[in-house]
């Protein structure tokens, strides 16, 4: 038994300084990403692109932190290019998720599991068991700020089979505005082991080609924090189908919480 256990020993130990060689020699396998296709979004994420593997905050501007609409539809359209490697779960305590309204995104109500959770507790537990499972590519958990050990167990459960993690964070009708005030949303600070965290807003969609009608949805993006990267803030739009395989479209960046001009045309992601 001691040898046996001194040899386990030993093989850790070897391929701890294997990795640990690797690094050094720069030949690490690099994390897959999830890109945008636009390097003024990529180039912010130390791999260009959102890392698979990891998980990321996203939070509603304004009311959306109540009603979570627009930090939704934009999940539902971010993890559209998994879906051909997976199913995407999505738990949470409300039943007011429109599946038909992310079937009118693009998103294939086929590929998607929903899971009604009793609380809190319960969909993180949840959204940790579905991030661990064979054939989910990813998760999304509607929830308010988990504490810094539930951080690090969705971050080993997405390390697990190499899944995308979302959690939305969804406080309750009529609950408190954080400190920024009213229309700022919720500023409670969760763990740090989430590698990003986003703000999302709706935003007025322009005018559509023919002029008749409603133009695509569009949201206001902000990267607050990206762990080895750098914050940003942006105008999407959904990409039309066969228009790329990103599905949005870079419509204009923020400068200084205003909307900087665009270029002549519209810069497409993909």
């Amino acid at each position: 038994m001691e040898c046996a256990m001194a040899g386990s020993r030993e093989a850790r130990l070897a391929a701890l300084r294997g990795r640990i060689a690797a690094i050094e020699a720069g030949t690490r396998t690099p994390t897959p990403v999830l890109p945008f296709g636009d390097p003024a979004i990529d180039a912010c994420f130390p791999g260009g692109g959102l890392p698979l593997g990891a998980w990321h905050e996203v939070v509603g501007a304004g009311l959306e932190g109540e009603t979570g609409a627009a930090p939704a539809a934009f999940a539902s359209l971010l993890l559209k290019p998994l879906v051909t490697t997976g199913v995407v779960v999505w738990v949470a305590r409300r039943s007011d998720l429109f599946a038909p309204g992310l079937a009118g995104l693009g998103f294939p109500a086929q590929r998607l599991i929903q899971v009604r959770a009793r609380d809190e507790a319960e969909v993180l537990s949840v959204l940790e068991d579905a991030l661990s499972t064979q054939g989910v590519s990813a998760a999304v958990g509607e929830a308010e700020a988990p504490d810094l050990t539930a951080g690090r167990r969705l971050q080993l459960a997405c390390e697990k089979r190499g899944g995308l993690g979302l959690l939305l964070h969804r406080r309750p009708y009529g609950g408190q505005v954080g400190r920024g005030g009213a229309g700022e949303g919720p500023r409670t600070v969760s763990g740090s082991a989430s590698f990003s965290r986003w703000r999302i807003g709706p935003q007025p969609s322009g005018a559509p080609p023919d002029d008749i009608g409603l133009g695509p949805p569009r949201w206001r993006v902000e990267l607050e924090r990206c762990r080895g990267g750098r914050s940003g803030g942006w105008i999407l739009e959904a990409q039309e189908a066969g228009h790329g395989p990103h599905p949005f479209r870079l419509v204009s960046q923020l400068a200084d919480h205003d909307v900087a001009p665009a270029e002549p045309g519209w810069r497409k992601a993909g």
